[in-house]
């Protein structure tokens, strides 16, 4: 691929990791971002899940835990302090975590708006479980159920539960961090924080809204495909 920058905007490699640590994840994020401004990859989409971890986002901080750092770590509860937009965080089993490694500056794409593809690819995911989903003005994720035209009131938390959520970086052009996706996630482990700075604030999974269960990998699957259609991309699922 290396010398090739013409076919490198061409592909979207999608790459299913299984259950792989945070700090390991956030080291290959770092090393495909450089293969990626060297044009030694194409736009690269790592999808994994995670041991239970906690993650600050750059707004947050230990006013955002509900629960004492010594008993997070006696629940084996890991928290990490990362340099992506947002505040606190879940991630764990049952979730869909997804990090594309993508060039805006190729994909013609402002920061607003990619975010906004992020979002959309969700919300063509989550169509094809039969759920109906939406964004919310004010707020970055995919929500389902309430009124997805009510305006957002400040302080106060919007109607419907958050199914995904959304914190990315973008550094020489280069996107890293991205989204979470509850499929079948235990969603007692949001107690442990202030999600999103929000207090409260329900969530939702695949399987709630489903009724039946659901793979994280055919979800991983399922949005690979979305993200390279928004993208214009050929995908590629380079192992298989």
């Amino acid at each position: 691929m290396k010398g090739n920058p013409e076919l490198s905007r061409r592909l979207l490699h999608a790459n299913w990791l299984g259950t792989l640590a945070y700090s390991d994840a956030l080291e290959l994020q770092h090393s495909t971002m450089a293969e990626r401004k060297s044009d030694s990859l194409p736009d690269t989409l790592l999808l994994l899940e995670h041991p239970h971890v906690i993650t600050y986002g750059r707004r947050a901080d230990d006013s955002h835990l509900v629960t004492p750092r010594t008993e997070l770590k006696r629940l084996g509860v890991e928290i990490f302090e990362t340099d992506r937009g947002g505040e606190a965080t879940y991630h764990g089993p049952g979730q869909l975590v997804g990090y594309p490694i993508i060039d805006v500056r190729v994909a013609e794409l402002g920061p607003v708006t990619y975010v906004h593809l992020l979002e959309q690819s969700i919300i063509y995911t989550l169509a094809e479980f039969e759920i109906e989903a939406h964004v919310i003005d004010g707020e970055t994720g995919v929500w389902v159920g309430g009124n997805p035209n009510e305006k957002k009131v400040p302080c106060v938390n919007p109607s419907g539960k958050k199914i995904a959520a959304i914190g990315v970086r973008i550094s020489g052009g280069v996107t890293m961090h991205g989204f979470a996706l509850n499929v079948s996630t235990d969603l007692t482990y949001f107690q442990h924080i202030i999600p999103c700075g929000m207090p409260d604030l329900p969530f939702t999974t695949i399987e709630r809204q489903t009724g039946s269960a659901a793979s994280v990998r055919s979800c991983a699957e399922t949005f690979a495909r979305h993200l390279a259609l928004n993208l214009d991309r050929e995908l590629s699922c380079p192992g298989e």
